[in-house]
């Protein structure tokens, strides 16, 4: 969703608020789609402080579904997103510490970019379906959490492959 602020930007105490959604189905993370479950309206503000500062705030969540990293089942994973971020204003132009504001652009918020860039910061490093998740198969691919597979157990690491047939060269019989 895209929300016109120039006028907000340019005038000296001027606040705003907007009833908003999540334009995109998906989140791109990782050259990955991630589905977004629910889109709920909720209500951004933005606000002039005195022509020097412009101030972005709201409240909501989302759900995205993410595959286990072990299984690749979906994970239902909710987001709780809080944000409030205030930016410089000099002559009407938006300002950063960074320089990088990828969600405002020439007078337009990108809401969907805003809420997508604080959900990346809380992105997990990894997603399990339940704590005890028993992953795939190696060498079928079956779900372990589902069921058992009859394939041969015992990983032998390759570099020690030699000193298992020397011992099979001596086993007793």
């Amino acid at each position: 969703m895209i929300i016109d602020i120039s006028k907000i930007i340019l005038t000296k105490n001027k606040e705003d608020k907007f009833n908003c959604s999540v334009d995109s189905e998906y989140i791109d993370y990782k050259h990955s789609l991630f589905t977004i479950k629910n889109n709920k309206p909720f209500e951004l503000s933005v606000v002039n402080v005195d022509a020097k500062h412009l101030n972005i705030s709201c409240n909501t969540s989302l759900d995205v579904v993410i595959p286990c990293d072990r299984c690749l089942e979906d994970v239902d994973l909710s987001f709780n997103i809080s944000i409030d971020k205030s930016f410089k204003i000099n002559d009407g132009v938006i300002k950063d510490e960074d320089d990088d504001i990828s969600f405002i652009n020439e007078g337009e918020l990108d809401v969907d970019r805003l809420l997508f860039d604080e959900i990346l910061v809380d992105w997990p490093s990894k997603v399990l379906c339940k704590n005890d998740c028993k992953g795939i198969c190696p060498k079928c691919g079956a779900n372990l959490n589902t069921s058992p597979c009859d394939c041969e157990k015992s990983v032998i690491d390759p570099r020690m492959a030699k000193f298992q047939d020397v011992f099979k060269e001596f086993k007793e019989v």
